[in-house]
């Protein structure tokens, strides 16, 4: 039997489950596990998630849904002084890994060979397979080409790092280069390397 608890127990209960877990939670992943033996509506729920985030409104941390769930974050504001806490530097990025990333995220699915059209170079494999560990971006089909090419997309985890809760919160192109990588994209003279 499913017990009750009041909306200020939920708020709690729901604030502590996202403090202590390791990875961002979903509603059903909340619903799934600490509040499995409880009855809660979905509107409750998202009652208790808002109730949560306009009470951080004013802290040093916030309460943030990025593309797996709900977790918590210290304010981008207040990164020069945390960075000290950080022993590791975060990873430095090559230019054209940045390149081939947002070339991803902006026109997804797209080939290898597609990225290349764009950048007007070779897309290194040690890229691709960087990206693909990381598990920033993924394999979502072949195209079909001769050669079928691998058609790349990101993933909720690429969505996680950057914290953002869906693709369109990625800052828009100005329509000059959104229109200029349209034109490049839909060049009939793209070649396609076998794979």
């Amino acid at each position: 039997m499913k017990r009750r608890i009041s909306d200020e127990q939920l708020v709690e209960l729901v604030e502590a489950a996202i403090f202590v877990a390791d990875k961002p939670l979903s509603r059903k992943q909340l619903k799934e596990t600490v509040l499995q033996d409880i009855t809660v509506s979905d509107a409750r729920l998202r009652q208790a998630l808002t109730t949560l985030s306009e009470h951080y409104q004013t802290r040093g941390v916030k309460l943030v849904e990025v593309g797996t769930g709900y977790r918590f974050q210290a304010c981008a504001s207040l990164s020069p002084w945390l960075s000290n806490l950080w022993q590791e530097k975060a990873p430095k990025y090559s230019r054209a890994t940045l390149e081939t990333l947002a070339l991803i995220a902006y026109r997804q699915p797209i080939t290898r060979g597609e990225i290349e059209q764009v950048r007007g170079v070779t897309v290194s494999s040690n890229i691709i397979k960087s990206l693909l560990e990381r598990q920033w971006i993924k394999v979502v089909g072949y195209k079909e080409v001769p050669g079928k090419p691998a058609l790349y997309a990101t993933t909720k985890q690429f969505l996680d790092y950057f914290s953002l809760n869906g693709l369109d919160m990625l800052p828009e192109l100005p329509s000059q280069q959104g229109e200029k990588l349209d034109q490049m994209l839909d060049d009939p003279s793209v070649r396609e390397p076998s794979e």
